[in-house]
């Protein structure tokens, strides 16, 4: 009893630390942080506190470890962690929660190389793009969805009459778009993050504690939800609002992502279930940015970017990616830089950003022995 009193007022020093209550250089709370996780360990055989503890401590070593680069260290502090929490989970709901957001930590450091520094997808596209993450790096982005899937079960379990699980559940699902997003599954990545919008906008509406985070976790979701819809196809924007998973507010930026696609307004009224009226006004007063890019193969097979204004950007309105391609490949044909006949060339259209080849809106490419060939992505 008194070696668990006095491993306990050593969490509480470290606690206070932790939060900046209580004052340490480096290498003083480096040292407090290790002489913690050592004496946690015998209690926690058999203690469920001292395991939740130590699954936490374990958790703020990784934390440390990953800042300073130590990206496997993290990873063996956090999956050690983490079978002290899952001990632990069952003797209380604190503790469950601590191990639902240690199972959200983990998932985030794996999937770290799929994400870029604005932690947005590195390849948005998964096995469809033309680049794409090593089989480790996708082995371990797959484990980060399997363990943020878990978390979102652990929140489910909980008391949902609780505003701290009700947020808790949000957020986790706000994880699990985001490593579906990473893998490259852009259409499940939206219907989670639209559920999680329901229940942030849940807790905005109840009030109280938390309201500041929930409002920002709902711009968040927001600006992430209009950048997943430029990945998805006609069929996958049907199929969510068939399932009432593409909110009101996102049909109009639905209807422009259909017609840049070549969908017809009449198919883009019935599939999304708008009146057609409706969608005639939105082509004509939304536009659209095109980014685009001519490239020509030199001698050495090599792709080369032809200059301004082949590879620049402009906003249109109601036209669709392939009507915007054939217009510039005209217009590239009759140019000075067209290259010499026999020489390869082709031309992408994006939506909003340049981006991997496989993600363009429309793509050409010219060959002597091929011939043109092309069209909308």
């Amino acid at each position: 009893m008194v070696q668990r009193e006095a491993v306990l007022r050593l969490d509480e020093q470290w606690a206070r630390i932790r939060s900046g209550a209580a004052g340490a250089d480096e290498a003083e709370s480096e040292a407090l942080l290790g002489e913690l996780i050592a004496a946690l360990r015998e209690p926690a055989r058999s203690d469920p506190e001292c395991a939740a503890r130590l699954g936490l401590r374990l958790s703020d070593l990784a934390a440390r470890r990953f800042a300073d680069g130590d990206r496997p260290a993290a990873l063996t502090a956090v999956e050690e962690g983490l079978r002290y929490a899952e001990q632990a989970a069952p003797h209380s709901p604190e503790y469950a929660r601590w191990y639902a957001r240690g199972l959200i930590n983990h998932g985030v450091w794996l999937s770290w190389p799929l994400s870029d520094g604005a932690r947005l997808p590195r390849f948005p596209l998964g096995p469809a793009g033309e680049g794409g993450p090593g089989p480790m790096e996708r082995a371990a982005g797959e484990r980060a969805r399997d363990l943020t899937r878990s978390a979102v079960e652990v929140w489910s379990s909980l008391d949902q009459q609780d505003p701290v699980n009700r947020r808790g559940l949000a957020q986790a699902k706000v994880f699990l778009g985001d490593r579906l997003a990473e893998l490259g599954l852009a259409e499940d990545a939206v219907a989670w993050a639209v559920d999680a919008e329901r229940d942030f906008g849940a807790l905005v509406q109840a009030g109280g504690p938390g309201l500041a985070e929930a409002e920002e976790a709902l711009e968040h979701l927001a600006r992430q939800l209009e950048l997943r819809l430029r990945y998805l196809s006609f069929e996958s924007l049907v199929a969510l609002r068939a399932d009432g998973l593409l909110p009101g507010r996102l049909l109009a930026h639905a209807v422009l992502a259909a017609r840049i696609l070549g969908v017809e307004p009449a198919e883009i009224a019935a599939g999304l279930e708008v009146d057609a009226g409706a969608v005639r006004a939105t082509l004509s007063a939304r536009p659209w940015k095109a980014v685009w890019r001519f490239d020509v193969r030199g001698p050495d097979g090599l792709w080369d970017t032809v200059g301004h204004p082949w590879h620049s950007a402009a906003d249109v309105t109601d036209r669709t990616a392939e009507e915007v391609g054939a217009e510039l490949v005209r217009e590239f044909t009759a140019s000075p830089e067209h290259p010499a006949e026999g020489t390869h060339w082709r031309i992408l259209v994006w939506w909003h950003e340049e981006g991997d080849p496989a993600g363009s809106r429309f793509r050409l490419t010219y060959g002597p022995s091929t011939g043109a060939g092309g069209g909308p992505s």
